[in-house]
C-alpha cells in the first residue's frame, strides 16, 4: 500500500479497538490503547494506537493529537524501561508499505533491547506465548 489512501475500517487494530479481536492489554484511556505485539521483536515488544481517529499513519494523524499521543508513548516507554530493565529501547512509526507499515492505522513499537539478544525481524511469524504476554502486560501496567 501506498503512504496515501482511504482509511479501512477493518484493519487489524481497529478490529481491537472495537473489541472485535482479543488482544493482551496494557493500558486505555481516551487517547490510546497499549497492547502487547503478539508477534514481538523482542521480549515485552509493545503497541501503542491512538483511539478515536481514522488515521492510517503519522502523516494522516490531526495535530492537536499529536501531544497526548506522544505524553503515553513516552509514559509507556518510561514503564517498560522500569519494569524489563532492558539495556536500551526502540521507539518507531512506519508510514506507508515502502517504509515498513504492514498494518495500516497509526501504531508505535516500543522495543526493549537487551544487550547481545538480536531481534526478531519486523513481521515474523513466531506468534507469543500468550500467558507469558499476559506476564509482561501485568509488569508493564504496574510500573505505570
Amino acid at each position: 500500500m501506498s503512504l496515501n489512501g482511504n482509511y479501512d475500517d477493518n484493519n487489524l487494530f481497529a478490529k481491537i479497538l472495537r473489541r472485535e479481536i482479543p488482544a493482551v492489554m496494557v493500558y486505555g484511556d481516551e487517547h490510546v490503547l497499549a497492547f502487547m505485539d503478539i508477534f514481538p521483536q523482542s521480549k515485552g515488544h509493545m503497541l501503542v494506537v491512538p483511539q478515536g481517529v481514522k488515521a492510517r499513519n503519522f502523516i494522516d494523524f490531526p495535530p492537536e493529537k499529536v501531544g497526548p499521543l506522544m505524553e503515553r508513548v513516552q509514559m509507556l516507554a518510561k514503564a517498560s524501561v522500569k519494569a524489563l530493565n532492558p539495556d536500551g529501547v526502540t521507539i518507531t512509526q512506519f508510514n506507508g508499505a515502502p517504509a515498513g507499515q504492514t498494518i495500516f492505522h497509526l501504531h508505535w513499537h516500543i522495543i526493549p533491547r537487551y544487550e547481545g539478544v538480536r531481534l526478531a525481524g519486523h513481521g515474523h511469524q513466531n506468534k507469543a506465548d500468550i500467558p507469558a504476554l499476559q506476564e509482561l502486560a501485568k509488569q508493564i501496567a504496574a510500573a505505570l
